[in-house]
């Protein structure tokens, strides 16, 4: 929260005696700032935000209605964010004084941080206090200072790091992008796909969706070519974000994508701190300690992110945001971060892995394609459905063996779930091969008609002889049974004719089918009186079982019923 008479605490910054309201519901009241932890990336590597610490920081009466500037600094763990955060709150707590790195004594203090090869900074954290800077045009803004996990170590996926390097980006109107030694092609690429994985969670919007980005670049080694500071830095950046003609067109790509993301970029080379800086495990962040080559342009670099002059207030789409805006933001971005509306990033080896196996699926399907239609596509005659479903079991086997016979990255059970789509496919394939080939069966085409046919024909005759012998009521029935077949034939052919009311026409079809397996089934209690009508009747209805495959569903009661009379 924003304060204006200021003590230094035992965290060695300032903050005001007695009236800072803490925001952690897990510790007491103390009155001193110090960062909160807004962002946490549970075990499960699921994502949660601290909407009530987050509330307290951003909508305290003095800032909560204020313009926000938000300023992050994101990049690759233990390469020395919270060492510059900490460097950064000094500014804050003294720009007043032309000495605001404070005295060469002072231990740093502020976020944590510490020497060595394990991470120390998890999800996102805030500095508790927010700053209220007075801009050369009269404005009052709210400054928030964010620190970041660092990409790529050893305990997060690369969804944990793209998301938390996503999230700061979209927030911050100033992502510093920390980078060791050099700007090299892979970050790049990474920039690239964190950037899209947030351009995808932020609404479609003709603007650049992200405000200023600096690439600061540590230890630079190479100040014979391009100097420290943010002259040289602007060299080196124009150099490795050219695109030319002779580049191939993955780069290209990777450097139009990254200006198309942001608004204004930037770069500063700083030089190496010191060996005590990088192997003293007792290093506390004395500037005694410090090359003062390092010294000197952190007394520009900081400037140049925090004066009051270089401040960039928050916009979305062109508004200016408050801070009680960047709090609903903050927890709508969260929300898509935390559910499955977003495609997972991937590494590049499993990227890579699920394209050569997708290529073996198309390759396999592509053999299977072409055999079945030298089978049964086209314009080839009716096959029957013995004979087609022999085909496809031998094609099936091929399709399988093309499959298994590829080289493929990602190992043998990465694979297999790869085998598991290709046969779901192929058995898909085949059903629509199954459709394809009854199509061509004349009677099959008939069935249905011939059906009604009968019925017609049934009840005439059943209306004929009741009628005859006096027995009207069933006469009328006969008569009335006749008179919705015949209804039914003529819609059914009206269907056939003009493509109209399909589902109607399915129904049709499906109540025919169970109606000719009902008298299938009474022919086949009848004994060996009726063998040779039945043998007739099970040739030209021997392709019902790879019917009722390519329409499932259809007659399955049914079929269930006639198995139970049949056993």
């Amino acid at each position: 929260m924003a304060r204006n008479r200021k003590d230094r605490d035992s965290w060695g910054s300032f903050t005001d005696k007695g009236i800072y309201d803490w925001s952690s519901e897990e510790e007491e009241p103390d009155g001193k700032a110090r960062p909160v932890q807004v962002l946490v990336v549970k075990d499960d590597h699921s994502f949660e935000l601290d909407e009530v610490a987050l509330g307290r920081i951003l909508l305290s009466e003095e800032v909560r209605d204020r313009e926000v500037v938000a300023i992050s600094v994101a990049g690759a763990f233990r390469k020395g964010k919270s060492f510059l955060m900490d460097f950064m709150l000094r500014y804050m707590y003294n720009q007043a004084s032309e000495d605001w790195l404070g005295d060469a004594e002072d231990p740093l203090t502020g976020f944590s941080w510490r020497g060595g090869s394990e991470r120390e900074t998890t999800g996102i954290q805030i500095w508790s206090e927010v700053f209220l800077v007075d801009k050369p045009d009269g404005t009052k803004v709210a400054v928030l200072l964010m620190d970041t996990q660092g990409t790529f170590d050893s305990q997060s996926t690369l969804r944990d790091s793209a998301t938390v390097f996503a999230l700061s980006t979209m927030i911050s109107s100033m992502q510093v992008y920390n980078i060791s030694q050099n700007i090299q092609e892979d970050d790049l690429q990474h920039l690239q796909l964190f950037t899209e994985y947030g351009r995808l969670a932020m609404e479609e919007t003709f603007l650049k969706p992200f405000q200023s980005m600096i690439f600061l670049v540590r230890d630079w080694s190479f100040p014979y070519e391009f100097s420290y500071g943010q002259e040289g830095g602007m060299k080196f950046l124009e150099k490795r974000l050219k695109i030319s003609e002779n580049q191939h067109e993955e780069l290209q790509n990777v450097r139009k994508h990254i200006h198309s993301c942001f608004t204004n970029i930037s770069c500063f080379l700083m030089p190496h701190p010191g060996l005590k800086v990088a192997t003293n495990p007792n290093f506390d962040g004395r500037l005694r300690e410090i090359d003062p080559e390092f010294t000197n342009h952190l007394r520009v670099l900081v400037p140049r992110l925090l004066s009051p002059c270089n401040l960039d207030v928050k916009e979305i789409n062109g508004s200016n945001i408050t801070c009680r805006g960047l709090l609903e933001y903050f927890k709508a971005y969260i929300k898509i971060y935390q559910g499955e509306e977003l495609p997972h990033p991937k590494s590049m080896l499993q990227a890579t892995a699920e394209a050569n196996n997708l290529a073996a699926v198309a390759a396999a399907k592509d053999l299977y394609s072409k055999k079945m239609e030298e089978v049964s596509g086209g314009d080839r005659p009716f096959l029957a459905p013995s004979e087609l479903q022999a085909r496809h079991g031998e094609i099936r086997q091929e399709a399988l063996a093309v499959f298994r016979g590829v080289k493929k990255m990602g190992g043998e059970e990465f694979s297999r779930r790869y085998l598991q789509q290709l046969e779901t496919e192929v058995d898909e394939l085949f059903v629509q091969y199954i459709k394809h080939n009854d199509s061509k069966n004349i009677f099959h085409a008939a069935r249905t008609p011939a059906t009604l046919f009968v019925v017609i024909f049934a009840m005439y005759v059943a209306a004929g002889i009741t009628g005859f012998v006096g027995v009207d009521v069933i006469a009328s029935v006969c008569n009335m049974v006749l008179g919705l077949a015949l209804i039914t034939l003529c819609t059914w052919a009206y269907i056939r004719y003009s493509g109209e009311y399909r589902e109607l026409g399915a129904v049709i079809d499906q109540v025919a089918g169970a109606l000719w397996d009902q008298v299938r089934w009474r022919l086949v209690s009848q004994g060996s009186t009726n063998e040779a009508i039945y043998k007739l009747y099970n040739a030209a209805a021997n392709h019902r079982h790879l019917y009722n495959h390519a329409f499932p569903g259809q007659g399955a009661e049914q079929q269930e019923e006639q198995n139970r009379k049949r056993n």
